[in-house]
C-alpha cells in the first residue's frame, strides 16, 4: 500500500502561492533591465562577520550570502543585477529562522541606499497591488512613503538606554530584538536606518556622521525582512574591518576563516553602489498570512 505524505500534500496551495511570487519577482526586476545571475554556493571564503557562522563544505564553504560575487560583478561593469539563491548559516532554526533559507539580491551602481528604499516600495507595491496586507489579525498599509526612523531615535523611544551604552554591554542586538522591533512596521513597513558603524562591516560611513553607516533594514509586521546599505568600495577600508572582525571571531574561540582575496583585490574596480538582502520565505509568511516559515517551504530540515 503506498503511504501519502500528507504533511507534505498539504502545503500544495501555498507552494504554488510561493512560485507565483517568485514569477513576479523576476518580472519586476526583468521589466527594470536587472540582469539576473547565479553565482557559486560554495566559496572559498565568505565575508568574516562575527555574528554569521558559516558551514563548511570539504574545505570551502557553503555561502551565507552572493554578496562578494555580486559586487565583483559590479566591478566589472555590470550595472544592474539580481540574483534568488539559497543561502546556509549555522544554527540559526526558528519560527523565522531556517538554517537553509532562499534569499533575493539585487545591485545598482550610481545609487546609494535612499534608492533602494524606494525599489522596496516599489517592489511590495507590485507584489500586492491592493497595497494592504493583513497579517495575524491586523492590517499593514503598503503605500508610499513607508516610516524612516533612526536606530537612534528607535533607541531613544523604546530602549532601556542608549545606543552607544548598548554596544558597550554588549547588549545591542538583544534590545533591538526585544525592546525595539516589536513596534517597526505597524501599520506602515519601517526602514529602520543609520545603524552604528561598527555593526555594518561592508557599508559606506555616512559623509556628514561617521559614526553610523548608510544601512537600513527593512520591518514589516515587526520582522525584519531585508538590510541593505550603500556600499563600501575602499579596498584598504574594507580589508581592515574584515581583519577586525576575524579579530573579534578568534576572541570569541571561533575558528580561523580566510580572507576573500579576490573580492578584496577586484573591490577598487566597483563603482558607487547599493546592494540589498530580502529574504524570500519571510516575504512568503508576509504575502500568504502564514505565521511560521515551516508553512512556505516543502520540506525542513527536520523531516529530511
Amino acid at each position: 500500500m503506498q503511504t501519502i505524505n500528507w504533511a507534505l500534500a498539504r502545503k500544495r496551495p501555498i507552494l504554488e502561492q510561493r512560485a507565483r511570487i517568485l514569477q513576479e519577482i523576476r518580472a519586476f526586476f526583468i521589466a527594470r533591465g536587472y540582469l539576473e545571475v547565479e553565482t557559486p554556493q560554495r566559496l572559498p571564503g565568505n565575508a568574516p562577520e562575527t555574528y554569521i557562522e558559516p558551514i563548511a563544505s570539504e574545505g570551502w564553504f557553503l555561502q551565507t550570502s552572493p554578496e562578494l560575487c555580486l559586487k565583483r560583478l559590479l566591478a566589472a561593469g555590470y550595472p544592474q543585477l539580481f540574483q534568488i539563491s539559497h543561502c546556509w548559516r549555522q544554527g540559526e532554526r526558528g519560527s523565522r529562522h531556517l538554517p537553509e533559507y532562499t534569499m533575493l539580491e539585487w545591485y545598482r551602481a550610481g545609487v546609494d541606499y535612499h534608492h533602494l528604499m524606494t525599489e522596496c516600495e516599489e517592489l511590495l507595491r507590485h507584489l500586492a497591488p491592493a497595497g494592504t496586507l493583513q497579517w495575524q489579525g491586523r492590517r499593514l498599509d503598503l503605500s508610499p512613503p513607508w516610516d524612516r526612523l533612526t536606530v537612534q531615535e528607535a533607541f531613544l523611544r523604546w530602549g532601556e538606554t542608549t545606543v552607544a551604552a548598548a554596544l558597550a554591554k554588549d547588549r545591542f542586538d538583544e534590545l533591538l530584538a526585544v525592546q525595539i522591533e516589536p513596534h517597526l512596521g505597524w501599520p506602515k513597513p519601517t526602514f529602520l536606518c543609520e545603524y552604528p558603524a561598527s555593526l555594518a562591516a561592508l557599508a559606506r560611513r555616512k559623509p556628514d556622521d561617521p559614526e553610523v553607516a548608510e544601512r537600513f533594514e527593512l520591518y514589516l509586521a515587526g520582522m525584519e525582512l531585508a538590510n541593505a546599505f550603500s556600499e563600501l568600495t575602499d579596498s584598504g577600508e574594507q580589508r581592515q574591518r574584515f581583519e577586525q572582525e576575524e579579530r573579534q571571531r578568534r576572541s570569541a574561540g571561533k575558528p580561523p576563516y580566510p580572507m576573500p582575496e579576490s573580492f578584496l583585490q577586484e573591490l577598487a574596480s566597483m563603482p558607487p553602489a547599493a546592494g540589498i538582502a530580502l529574504g524570500i520565505d519571510r516575504l512568503v509568511m508576509l504575502l500568504t498570512g502564514a505565521t511560521t516559515i515551516d508553512e512556505v517551504v516543502a520540506f525542513t530540515p527536520e523531516i529530511l
